[in-house]
């Protein structure tokens, strides 16, 4: 059972009728709780508040909600890990990870992941609480953190937050004040982004370490949205997307029965060698590729995808992700597949068309993730305001210019002999293909002399793989594995 400790008088005070509605700028709520994960039972402590992020005159311009679970009754604080979690979008909460994959709740979801009424949340048995502490972080405008305005009663010039490095930056220096508040310097750190959190992660690990000093042990990649793939051009970019068709053509039966009959994990390292030996050759040829050629790249891309040569054609080799939900199951039942989870399934109001009228996906987990969340919080953790809770936030527009993450990140694990990195990825998204974040995996070190820190993990379901049940459990197991082998254990950080 929860026992609720403090509440900050400046949380109270908002809610006085009559006021205005403003998320207090620096307080804490503190909660206890107990679970059991892997069959052993413990209690922990949520703590979630606001946390400030000031100018360089210590002026405070926006305070960031976050939550943070520890393990209680733990001797040895300084050598537990902690994890620092970020979702992506930009512009999204980080409700997706926090209760539905590493935090101490789940949503009430089915099996397979999908919702279940009444909505809310249960206990989750696979939690990475028992190895590790959490802290779940919303970038500004997601959640409840928001800009806050001067002596002035103006808002702060929202371009210091939204781009690629101003998010990096201000988020690196919040870090900073949380593990100085929290004397967490001593813990060994690890930070885990999802989608665009993936880009976020990459650069923090190169910003903590060269402007706050922070040395972590691990960076995670969670479905990762890496965009020097996506501005790389038609050849890289087309051909990267190839084996996720495969994979999501095999789970709606959709391919020839020699490869229908094969399991998936046999069929894959195939349609990736097609990708990138034949396909991404073929692509970059563009009009100077022959007719033979090209009807003979086409003939296996329709072996390979599900979808008819005739189509692939018309396409000149080069099939968008959103054709290709409309088009896969067109024939067969007429209905879409999802975005960011290919085993989800639409209904458009006409089956013709080149893109899909909705992602079915995401209309199914906004279903329960959105009153999941609000009442989560309110009643679980006891932090209670009106202000709206942004499961998607106003960042844009979003500066993506100098984009040097991938560098970053390789620069960060070369400096540092402690710093491993792995990525998760679901093989039936369709957003961020799991192909793609493979191929960003290989290009971050291109010597190959630091790849045996790095390794990849696929799943069965797709951009928030642990919303299925048996991937929940993996995911979360391959989090500890992974945690554990990136622990010095006593040896130098040295080459």
């Amino acid at each position: 059972m929860k026992r609720f400790l403090f509440l900050s008088v400046s949380l109270i005070s908002i809610s006085f009728f009559g006021q205005n509605i403003q998320i207090p700028l620096d307080t804490t709520v503190i909660t206890k709780h107990n679970t059991t994960v892997k069959g052993v039972s413990f209690s922990y402590t949520a703590e979630t508040g606001t946390q400030p992020v000031w100018d360089v005159d210590g002026n405070p311009m926006a305070t960031l909600f976050y939550t943070y679970y520890t393990r209680d009754n733990v001797k040895d604080r300084k050598n537990r890990p902690i994890i620092f979690s970020f979702n992506g979008g930009p512009g999204s909460a980080s409700v997706w990870m926090h209760i539905a994959y590493t935090g101490p709740q789940v949503l009430n979801i089915d099996d397979e992941g999908y919702p279940v009424q009444p909505y809310g949340v249960k206990q989750n048995d696979h939690s990475i609480i028992d190895v590790s502490d959490i802290v779940f972080i919303n970038p500004v405008n997601t959640g409840y953190s928001r800009m806050v305005k001067n002596k002035d009663g103006e808002y702060p010039d929202r371009k210091q937050f939204f781009g690629i490095n101003e998010d990096i930056r201000y988020l690196a220096d919040w870090m900073n004040t949380f593990v100085s508040r929290h004397n967490r310097w001593e813990s060994p750190k690890y930070i885990i982004g999802e989608s665009y959190g993936g880009t976020r992660v990459m650069g923090l690990a190169k910003a903590l370490q060269g402007n706050q000093w922070m040395y972590l042990n691990g960076v995670i990649m969670v479905s990762p949205a890496d965009y020097n793939i996506y501005s790389t051009g038609q050849p890289i970019y087309s051909a990267l997307n190839l084996p996720y068709f495969t994979a999501a053509a095999w789970y709606h039966h959709m391919l020839d029965a020699n490869l229908q009959s094969q399991d998936l994990n046999d069929i894959l390292p195939s349609a990736e060698n097609f990708a990138i030996n034949t396909l991404m050759p073929a692509l970059a040829k563009g009009s100077s590729i022959t007719q033979s050629e090209r009807e003979q790249v086409a003939e296996q891309m329709a072996t390979y995808s599900g979808i008819s040569k005739k189509v692939i054609l018309q396409h000149n080799l080069n099939v968008p992700t959103s054709y290709f939900w409309k088009e896969l199951l067109r024939d067969k039942t007429g209905q879409t597949i999802g975005r960011l989870d290919s085993r989800y399934l639409g209904i458009d109001k006409i089956e013709a068309g080149s893109s899909t009228d909705y992602n079915a996906e995401l209309s199914s987990w906004l279903h329960s993730f959105t009153p999941a969340i609000n009442y989560y919080i309110r009643e679980h953790l006891n932090f209670k305001t009106d202000i709206k809770y942004n499961m998607f936030g106003d960042v844009h527009p979003w500066n993506r210019q100098n984009n040097t993450v991938r560098e970053d990140l390789r620069q960060a694990m070369a400096e540092n002999p402690y710093l491993h990195i792995m990525t998760q990825s679901g093989y039936y998204d369709g957003a961020t293909t799991y192909f793609a974040a493979k191929y960003s995996l290989s290009q971050i070190d291109p010597s190959g002399k630091m790849k045996g820190r790095m390794s990849f993990k696929g799943y069965r379901s797709g951009h928030m793989m642990y919303l299925r049940k048996a991937d929940l459990i993996q995911a979360n197991e391959d989090l500890r594995e992974f945690i554990k082998k990136s622990l010095p254990n006593g040896n130098s950080a040295k080459y």
